[in-house]
């Protein structure tokens, strides 16, 4: 399209280079910029032009134009703004989606930057009325319309039982509810009330709601009636001209060829139809589209949009919604039209347009820095979840479950699948997160099993945790996060897999230390780094990044040129959990030994495009309603938290990710299928982005939400989800209490600390803390590099990557040091002194307090047993000392866990008469657990105390045991 510099109106120079509003009013047939103050304030009588400029993450910006049209406006007015909209277009490169908006029937995206709602006032420039505030307040009535708000006539007349109607009097707004409106279109109407309220009274009036069918039952019901003269039966709802519909099922395409719109015909509509030389006009009974080709010029245009704008006049459907799309940015409802539409949206068509136009605005003296083409973001990745959590593994065998040991959390199969249960510190509370992932070569059945198994977990926590199902080459940042040194192997050990190679008759490929294995290492660092396995070949490799390879004698590392040193230190931290005690030889691209290329059966070709995940999208969010196995959404434009609504279920599409959001309010049926709606969101790919199958879903209830999904809503206020009552009672209590949210239940105390350290660090502290251990040594989170230097001291000098040495190994609850701890390793003895040092002092002395007890939870279907080392007591580390996995354990434990764990940890305890472990005693036992001093009681002297023994006092609930701790005087 060529740009000159007189088909740019001087009032749109410099618009469009910074995200926001900007509005321009019709005046004498020329656009005017409206100040700030006067944005959202329209008058029936005029004819406006609004830009919303919006900053995408990738750096650019996205522009959308409307021209509002007031009810009183003049024909001319409308000409007006119809054609200086195609002129900003124009001036903004050619690539702007443009709306017409006719008051009372405005789209939700032009109302959604308005909210809650626009009130125009009557009158205008045309009929030279200016408005000015009156000083004597007038009754008005105004009827809610979903997010239209109309003012109507101060009539009984005007009501139904359809609609909700503000009646906004002098000392007092009413909200008249009509019997057949929903409880959501209710509150919707408070957000209203709340800004009549704010607007027009200055925040100091009162708010009374009047239900329809009440009568005179209540004060405020009769003084509403009042107003009307008294109460009447209201008529039924007359269908109207405002409420005649338009079929949209039959689509009309018109080719516009010299000002004359010719109809195009065909059995169906297809993308080929449309020449890049034209205009057309697609007729969709309420929504026209006029699409004008990349190469058209701007007198054709504002052609096209003047014969659609006569199309929707001499059809007598004035209130009809135009929408111009330029080619190449076609919209998800238009392109939906179509049988086919194989052209992908090209954002760049319009760059070279794009650069004219500012090159010629440049030359005029005018800053176009919004115009020129954006810099690529940076890409910093973040994960806004805690990395100094708990973690708990399973692997699914069949229809059950294996807990697995603390050396084994972050390596998984690629033909098993898992389930973990991760506790960390949040914001306000300790959050909960359980998920399934699946390997690419695991099995349907084990997989359902899976996600079975975790909602039985989820539903016998009550919904409180978020879950979350993942693939194997889909994983978050947050899965990463939480497993840290994360590693796939080939194969698999679950029954289903070994099922699955027995029928299929194939070779089991699964990993073993002894055979041929190459892994590709990546990561952004220690706390986010992986280990994939992958074929053994020479065409595995790529020239972005490091390799291990290793056969039973030989361990070779392989550094790509692209590689960074980043990449080349994760190499050595994975070397630690792959291959500890072999010698290394290091392979530099282009300068491979011949041993290596034997090992990979001989040199070939192999890429040097790294492998980058898409980067997230901008979010939509969408309501949902679930019924018959039909899912039908509505996408919410410029969303906050109060468009989240507590009895129905919404979706954030970030693309890469899916959030489905679950209020308090929605029944428990639709709650268990959260899982399921959001698969079929994604089968049913409404923006038309081809939504990959495998994407991540995270299921949140309200009330639970974690950091990564209040993201998406600045500000997120929390106190909010702690309201009682459905949607409407929650917000009714805000609006009268001046829109302070008023919480019906106290906040959660914040968790017990973990082994001394606070359960909510603060901002320094949420940071992983970089180590390097051994395969078989527990990992332990949050410890602070202080802490980790001063451990450095007493690790093996032979041992791989001094600068980051492997954490000392500490109980979530410690046991308190016995009379035999001077049988453990001097080492470890002399470690735990200094960290004990350490602790005191790194932190101010504090209170006293006694460690609570490992809290269990729900009772789950299945009781996992660990799959190996069964008592789970001592391993061995990379350098033969023994430690204590039992560190492992987490808060979550089963009850059935629970009472076992109970009595292994007394195997190893020593044993002492009554008289000693009394806390009157004379001669007490002293480093013990104080909060389990019958554990210290001999098995005879225990079942003499207690009248039964050890195993079978584990089993009671907790409550029941310290009450026979009370009743033999041990406490």
């Amino acid at each position: 399209m060529s740009v000159s510099m007189r088909d740019l109106d001087p009032a749109f120079q410099g618009a469009g280079q910074k995200a926001g509003i900007e509005v321009w009013r019709i005046e004498n047939f020329r656009p005017t910029p409206l100040p700030k103050a006067s944005i959202g304030k329209f008058f029936s009588g005029d004819s406006y032009i609004v830009l919303k400029t919006t900053a995408l993450k990738t750096g650019a910006l996205r522009h959308d134009i409307h021209y509002w049209l007031g009810k009183d406006t003049s024909q001319d007015e409308s000409g007006t703004a119809a054609v200086k909209t195609v002129e900003l277009d124009a001036a903004l490169g050619g690539r702007a989606v443009q709306y017409r908006e006719v008051q009372g029937h405005e789209t939700e995206k032009f109302l959604s930057y308005f909210k809650p709602c626009i009130i125009p006032q009557e009158g205008g420039i045309a009929t030279g009325f200016k408005h000015v505030e009156a000083e004597e307040h007038i009754t008005r009535l105004f009827v809610c319309r979903g997010k239209h708000v109309v003012h109507v006539p101060f009539a009984r007349s005007s009501l139904n039982h359809d609609d909700i109607y503000i009646l906004d009097t002098k000392s007092k707004i009413f909200q008249f509810n009509g019997s057949n409106s929903s409880i959501q279109e209710r509150a919707k109407a408070l957000e209203v009330v709340q800004y009549i309220k704010d607007t027009y009274h200055g925040g100091m009036c009162e708010v009374a709601t009047v239900e329809d069918g009440k009568l005179m039952a209540d004060a405020e019901s009769g003084e509403f009636w009042g107003f009307f003269g008294g109460f009447a039966p209201l008529p039924r709802k007359t269908a109207n001209v405002e409420d005649k519909t338009y079929n949209s099922d039959i689509t009309k395409l018109f080719c516009v060829e010299k000002g004359q719109a010719n109809p195009v015909e065909g059995d169906s509509l297809k993308r080929e139809m449309l020449d890049t030389n034209k205009c057309y006009i697609l007729d969709c009974g309420f929504e026209v589209f006029v699409w004008m080709g990349r190469t058209t010029s701007l007198d054709d245009r504002k052609i096209a949009s003047g014969a659609a704008e006569e199309m929707i006049r001499s059809s007598e459907r004035p209130k009809s919604q135009m929408i111009r799309i330029i080619e190449g940015f076609e919209t998800v409802p238009f392109r939906s039209k179509f049988d086919t539409w194989t052209q992908e949206t090209n954002t760049t068509v319009s760059e070279d347009g794009r650069g004219k136009v500012a090159a010629l605005l440049q030359r005029q003296g005018v800053n176009v820095r919004g115009l020129m083409k954006a810099a690529p973001p940076k890409e910093e990745t973040q994960a806004f979840i805690d990395c100094t959590g708990n973690l708990q593994v399973w692997r699914v065998n069949g229809q059950e479950k294996t807990l697995l040991q603390a050396a084994g959390h972050s390596k998984f199969y690629s033909g098993d699948c898992y389930i973990f249960q991760y506790s960390y510190p949040g914001e306000e509370k300790e959050e909960v997160l359980i998920g399934t992932w699946f390997g690419k070569q695991s099995v349907e059945d084990e997989r359902a099993s899976a996600v079975s198994m975790a909602s039985k977990m989820v539903e016998s926590m009550k919904f409180v945790p978020a879950q979350a199902r993942i693939f194997e080459g889909k994983e978050p940042i947050q899965f990463f996060v939480i497993m840290q040194s994360f590693i796939v192997f080939k194969g698999g050990i679950s029954s289903g897999y070994k099922k699955y190679i027995a029928e299929k008759e194939v070779d089991d490929d699964t990993y073993t230390e002894s055979g041929l294995a190459l892994f590709r290492i990546q990561g952004s660092g220690p706390e986010n780094m992986q280990a994939i396995q992958v074929d053994p070949i020479a065409s595995s490799l790529n020239s972005s990044y490091c390799y291990i390879l290793h056969n039973d004698s030989s361990v070779f590392t392989w550094i790509g040129n692209l590689a960074t040193t980043t990449d080349q230190e994760l190499v050595e931290r994975q070397l630690d959990l792959i291959k500890p005690n072999l010698q290394t030889r290091a392979q530099k691209e282009g300068s491979e030994s011949e041993q290596f290329w034997e090992l990979l059966g001989g040199k070939t070709e192999y890429s040097s495009q790294k492998l980058t995940k898409e980067p997230e999208r901008d979010p939509h969010l969408f309501s949902c309603t679930f019924t018959k196995e039909i899912l039908k959404v509505t996408e919410i434009y410029n969303f906050t938290q109060d468009d989240l609504m507590t009895e129905d279920i919404f979706i954030v599409d970030c693309h890469s990710e899916i959030y489905v959001w679950v209020g308090q309010e929605v029944v428990p049926k639709n709650k268990l299928l959260a899982l399921t709606i959001g698969e079929k969101f994604i089968e049913k790919d409404s923006l038309l982005e081809k939504l990959s199958p495998e994407a991540p879903i995270y299921v949140i209830m309200e009330g639970g939400e974690p950091s990564f999904f209040t993201r998406f809503f600045t500000p997120w206020d929390s106190s909010k989800s702690s309201m009682h009552g459905n949607s409407f009672q929650r917000k009714l209590r805000i609006v009268k209490n001046g829109g302070t949210p008023v919480a019906d239940k106290p906040k959660r105390r914040t968790p017990a600390s973990y082994g001394g350290r606070a359960s909510v660090p603060d901002k320094s502290q949420q940071r992983s803390r970089s180590m390097s251990f051994s395969p078989d040594r527990v990992r332990v989170r949050g410890r602070s590099p202080a802490f980790n230097a001063l451990a450095a001291t007493f690790e093996s000098q032979n041992a791989r990557n001094l600068s980051t040495p492997p954490p000392v190994v500490r109980k979530l609850y410690p046991r308190s040091v016995t009379p035999d701890s001077s049988k453990l390793a001097p080492k470890s003895s002399a470690i735990a002194s200094r960290s004990a040092l350490f602790e005191q002092l790194k932190t101010p002395p504090q209170e006293p307090s006694i460690p609570k007890p490992v809290k269990a939870s729900p009772k789950t279907p299945e009781s996992p047993a660990p799959e190996s080392n069964s008592k789970g007591k001592e391993e061995k580390n990379g350098n033969g000392k023994e430690e204590n996995s039992m560190s492992s354990r987490i808060e979550s434990l089963t009850i059935q866990e629970d009472a076992k764990e109970g009595v292994e940890d007394e195997e190893d305890l020593p044993a002492y008469p009554y008289e000693r472990l009394m806390t009157t005693s004379a001669d007490p036992v002293s480093d013990i657990d104080v909060t389990r001093r019958e554990a210290y009681l001999s098995v005879e002297e225990f079942k003499e105390k207690f009248g039964m023994p050890k195993e079978d006092f584990y089993k009671l609930p907790k409550w029941k045991q310290n009450k026979f701790k009370m009743a033999v005087q041990l406490f």
